[in-house]
């Protein structure tokens, strides 16, 4: 499926079942999740998503992750209520990830940080490069 849409003229379209029925989800039936700020284009946090959360980040319009951990799907800020609202899903030329456009309320990460990348390699250091909010 993915091969086929490498040479697809643009504005081709396929139907959404077949795309999902074709993505490369991991042997723990997961595919990486990728949240970018939609305005600012930031990178905000990687989670994991299989099929149902798929489909729910897109009935609903918010994102809905997988936890490993907890072994159950929980909703981008169901607690904290910094929520990602979905302007966009793409999937990459691979089907091997995915890439939610997102609008986010309040801090990304648990550490009320606006991004979980916020740790930057410097030579042989690592250095913490924003405050927890």
């Amino acid at each position: 499926m993915f091969k086929d849409l490498e040479t697809a003229p643009k504005n081709h379209r396929v139907a959404l079942d077949e795309v999902l029925a074709s993505l490369k989800f991991n042997d723990d039936g997961l595919v990486a999740a990728v949240a970018q700020d939609a305005r600012s284009k930031e990178v905000l946090m990687v989670g994991w998503m299989d099929r149902t959360a798929i489909q729910r980040t897109l009935s609903e319009g918010y994102a809905c992750y997988w936890s490993r951990s907890r072994q159950t799907y929980w909703r981008k800020g169901e607690t904290s209520g910094h929520l990602q609202a979905l302007v966009e899903l793409r999937l990459d030329c691979d089907g091997d990830a995915v890439l939610l456009l997102v609008e986010q309320t309040g801090p990304a990460c648990h550490t009320n940080r606006p991004s979980c990348f916020y740790l930057t390699v410097e030579g042989e250091k690592v250095r913490v490069t924003t405050e927890s909010q």
